[in-house]
């Protein structure tokens, strides 16, 4: 499903070059749970954003579903990602101008996906992490917690094919962390 082959990024200035990878090397295959970890700064939010295509990498090979990434124009990159990859980003990524109905809608928008199935899948990724109640809330009226669960469900709602997660669980309570990662 996803396959790395000695994947290199080099990021330049007029005076450092930095590798955030050197030659790194993965192959994850459909249903596998894969953590990489990490001391800060070696790599691992590099790694995702060249895994969910929002990163171009400088050497190396990336086969994603057996699709050969590097020579992706960024169309199709971009539809590439929409179709098959799920974020959830460290930072939430939230539309602080949408209700969370809407923020979950977005990317089932882009995938053309229509009216009455967004709705209910919205309403089920909503009632899966426990926010079915705040769904006209907009994100500034949530609690960290609470965001990075509306995160979760709009990664989980379009059903990708993989999930990519940066510190998914980082603002959750032990028990709300525990029902998401089964989710």
């Amino acid at each position: 499903m996803l396959q790395m082959n000695e994947v290199s990024k080099v990021f330049r200035t007029e005076l450092v070059e930095t590798r955030a990878l050197d030659k790194f090397s993965l192959r994850v295959d459909e249903g596998e749970f894969v953590t990489v970890t990490g001391p800060s700064g070696c790599g691992e939010t590099t790694f995702l954003n060249i895994a969910g295509l929002l990163e171009t990498f400088s050497s190396g090979q990336y086969l994603l579903d057996g699709i050969d990434v590097s020579q992706l124009k960024d169309q199709a990159r971009a539809k590439l990602r929409n179709e098959k990859i799920g974020f959830i980003f460290q930072s939430f990524n939230l539309m602080p101008d949408l209700n969370l109905f809407d923020n979950i809608d977005v990317p089932l928008r882009y995938r053309g996906v229509k009216s009455a199935e967004r709705t209910e899948r919205i309403e089920q990724a909503l009632e899966s992490v426990g926010l079915l109640s705040r769904k006209k809330h907009l994100p500034s009226q949530l609690s960290g917690g609470q965001q990075q669960r509306v995160a979760i469900a709009r990664a989980l709602v379009g059903k990708p094919l993989f999930l990519l997660a940066d510190e998914p669980t980082g603002n959750l309570d032990s028990n709300t962390a525990l029902g998401v990662m089964e989710l």
